[in-house]
């Protein structure tokens, strides 16, 4: 069964073709068309006609959150809505039998009100992020929904929450350089709790949506079992870097004190930014797991994110 990959050169690509080689004829499509290991053959964007014919597309392709430059949201647009209309519209007028769109959890909502974040939800994305990401779904949905050449196709949205693994780069990576220098966690009297997502049961589920005929089409959240409180994840990245975990209780009232006066003052530490650091941000992974009959996620949260931060050292 052959594959392409948009966006391949990428973290997620360069996980999927090194969880796959072998296994699948790969082609990628990418804005880097440099040969890559276990990879056909990569071709720049405007090689688009050129593609061989595929029985499957995976568009990772897109513009990566960046809470620090939202500014161009522009370019989100372009990217994530734009680029996406153009694949998928490629994907209906070829002969490829399974459409995958990676959008994300941002698309639905910015912060989880409640306890936690299913796809039942009514998508409320706040930024050019999330909101390009939801225009782009909704495009997938409508013209899916429409057109008479998406009948006997398989189409998905897959709404991944924070995808880790080697090569990751992102707030994880900020979190365990500020560990690892010693500076210690003050937020240790938050207990909230975050889901994350193993690259390896990315690649579990899209394998499994690819082979398989018998799972309904539509949108799917997915992330590791279990969520994890921000304690909990120091004390992992202090483990797997030997030295005990250095987590400072301060009252909440102080926190939020200093957070104020942050915000006054346009310091680092304000309230948006601390009320970020301390949300909860639970994903419900149920609906995909009931889809492919399974219990469990290959991956448990704490297995997957020790072997990401093993590849950090």
């Amino acid at each position: 069964m052959s594959i392409l990959i948009t966006g391949i050169q990428g973290f997620v690509g360069s996980n999927l073709t090194k969880n796959w080689n072998g296994q699948f004829p790969l082609y990628g499509l990418d804005i880097n068309p440099s040969p890559k290991e276990g990879v056909i053959r990569i071709f720049s964007w405007d090689e688009l006609g050129k593609v061989p014919k595929v029985e499957a597309i995976v568009h990772l392709a897109g513009k990566a959150h960046d809470t620090k430059n939202d500014g161009l949201a522009e370019a989100y647009f372009q990217i994530n809505t734009e680029l996406t209309k153009k694949i998928f519209d490629y994907f209906l007028q070829s002969d490829a039998q399974t459409f995958i769109f990676f959008s994300s959890v941002k698309a639905a909502a910015d912060r989880v009100e409640g306890e936690i974040l299913t796809e039942d939800i009514n998508p409320n994305p706040i930024g050019p992020y999330g909101e390009s990401k939801i225009l782009a779904e909704k495009y997938i949905l409508k013209i899916g929904g429409q057109d008479p050449r998406a009948k006997d196709k398989k189409i998905y949205i897959l709404r991944p929450c924070m995808i880790h693994g080697p090569g990751n780069k992102g707030n994880l990576n900020l979190l365990y350089d500020a560990v690892k220098k010693g500076i210690p966690w003050p937020l240790g009297a938050y207990e909230n709790r975050r889901s994350f997502c193993s690259i390896d049961n990315i690649a579990f589920v899209v394998k499994e949506l690819i082979q398989r005929n018998n799972v309904p089409c539509g949108i799917y959240h997915v992330s590791d079992d279990e969520a994890l409180a921000t304690n909990d994840l120091i004390g992992l990245i202090c483990g797997s870097l030997g030295r005990k975990a250095r987590i400072w209780r301060i009252p909440k009232g102080l926190m939020n004190s200093v957070a104020g006066i942050g915000s006054k003052l346009h310091l680092p530490l304000n309230k948006e930014r601390l009320k970020k650091l301390t949300e909860n941000y639970v994903v419900s992974n149920a609906k995909i797991k009931t889809a492919l009959g399974i219990e469990k996620m290959p991956v448990s949260a704490r297995e997957g994110l020790k072997k990401t931060l093993e590849n950090f050292k």
